[in-house]
C-alpha cells in the first residue's frame, strides 16, 4: 500500500488506543533495515511505524555527506516506493531531535511537507518527534506550541517528550534517576499548552523510567502506572469523560521490558512503541552468525579465493533481514498490533 495518508495514520492510532494496542515503531538507517521492518509488518499482518533518528538520517546521506535532511528525504522517499508493495498500512517518523539540530532536522523537513501540501502532495513524514527533554518543562512546551502550529498545516503529527529518558541515544544522554518519572503536574501543564486534542492531534512521551539502549529485565524499575495517573489528572483537571484517555502516549526505551509491564503501559493508552535496540542486535547476530560459520568462505585465506556464494552481500544481508525482521514480528505480538490493519 501507498504509505499511510496522514487520516489513515490518525484513523491506524486511535484505533490503537480504543483497542488497547500499539504500533511498533522501528528504527532503520539503510534500505536493507528498511526492507526487514516492511517485512516484518508484513509477516505479522501489522500496519506499522517506521522511523529515522538524527543519527539514522545522517548515515543515510552517506559519509562524505552527512546531512540529516538530505538522509531523511531520500529515506522518505525509497520508502514511499517499496511500501507499494506490501499489504499493510505504514507511517513514516523521525526519532528524537534535540533543540540543538531541529534547525537542520526537524524544521527543515517540516518546510519541505508544507511546500509539498502547498502542491497537492502529501507530506514527506507522518509526524516528527521534538525531544525537549534536556530543556526546562516551560522552555520544552513552548517550542512545542510553535512546532504543533507548523504540524497541522502540514497534516503532520507532532510526538513530544515530557519527563527524561535515561540512558544514551545518538549522543544525547542522560542520567538514571528519579527525574525518569514524568508527574501529574507535567501532564497538566502540557494538555494547558497544547491542548488534549483540540487544538490539534499530537503523540506524548512520559517517562515512567524508560532507558535507552541495552538492560537486564529488573535493571530499571519501570512504573507504567505514571501513564495511567496522567491521564486521570487531566481528565480531573479538564473536567472530562470519566474514563477518558486524553493522551495518545510513546513508550520509548523499551528494550528488556517485562510482557507485563508492555501490556499494563498500552492498556493506560500507549500507541506507539519504540524498537532499536533488539532490532540492531537481531540484525547484527545473524550477520555475526554467518560469517563466523563460513570463516574460510567469506575470507581469501591462504592464497584461496573464497567463496563468492557466501560473501555475496545479498547472501548475508537477506539472512540479517529475515532475522530484524521475525524481531519485528516478535513486536507486534507483544503489542497485540499481530494481525490488525486498517486495510
Amino acid at each position: 500500500m501507498p504509505i499511510a495518508t496522514p487520516e489513515k495514520y490518525a484513523e491506524m492510532l486511535d484505533a490503537a488506543k480504543s483497542g488497547q494496542y500499539a504500533f511498533p515503531a522501528v528504527n532503520v538507517s539503510s534500505s536493507q533495515t528498511l526492507n526487514a521492518v516492511l517485512q516484518g509488518f508484513a509477516d505479522a499482518g501489522s500496519d506499522g511505524i517506521i522511523q529515522v533518528s538524527t543519527g539514522g538520517a545522517e548515515y543515510l546521506s552517506g559519509q562524505k555527506v552527512k546531512k540529516m535532511t538530505t538522509g531523511a528525504a531520500a529515506f522518505a522517499a525509497f520508502a514511499a516506493e517499496v511500501a507499494k508493495d506490501y499489504p499493510v498500512n505504514i507511517a513514516l517518523h523521525t526519532d528524537h531531535c534535540p533543540k540543538d539540530k531541529l534547525d537542520t532536522f526537524v524544521r527543515p523537513l517540516l518546510d519541505m511537507s508544507l511546500e509539498r501540501v502547498k502542491n497537492g502532495s502529501a507530506p514527506l513524514f507522518n509526524s516528527h518527534m521534538w525531544d525537549g527533554s534536556a530543556v526546562p518543562l516551560d522552555e520544552n512546551l513552548v517550542i512545542a506550541e510553535e512546532l504543533l502550529e507548523k504540524c497541522i498545516a502540514a497534516k503532520i503529527i507532532l510526538e513530544i517528550e515530557v519527563g527524561v529518558v535515561g540512558g544514551e541515544e545518538d549522543g544525547v544522554a542522560h542520567e538514571i534517576n528519579d527525574k525518569l518519572y514524568t508527574t501529574p503536574e507535567d501532564a497538566i501543564a502540557t494538555v494547558k499548552a497544547l491542548g488534549h486534542g483540540d487544538r490539534g492531534y499530537y503523540m506524548t512521551a512520559l517517562t515512567f523510567g524508560n532507558v535507552h539502549g541495552v538492560y537486564k529485565p529488573g535493571g530499571v524499575k519501570l512504573k507504567p502506572s505514571v501513564l495511567k495517573d496522567a491521564q486521570e489528572a487531566v481528565v480531573a483537571e479538564l473536567g472530562l469523560e470519566a474514563g477518558s484517555k486524553p493522551f495518545h502516549f510513546v513508550f520509548h526505551g523499551g528494550s528488556g521490558s517485562a510482557p507485563e509491564e508492555i501490556a499494563e503501559a498500552v492498556s493506560y493508552g500507549v500507541v506507539k512503541m519504540n524498537i532499536d535496540t533488539d532490532t540492531q542486535y537481531a540484525f547484527t547476530r545473524s550477520i555475526a552468525g554467518h560469517m563466523l560459520g563460513n570463516y574460510d568462505g567469506v575470507l581469501k585465506i591462504d592464497g584461496e579465493v573464497g567463496n563468492k556464494k557466501l560473501y555475496d552481500p545479498r547472501v548475508w544481508g537477506k539472512a540479517a533481514e529475515t532475522a530484524m525482521a521475525a524481531r519485528v514480528v516478535e513486536a507486534c505480538q507483544d503489542l497485540s498490533s499481530a494481525g490488525k490493519t486498517l486495510g
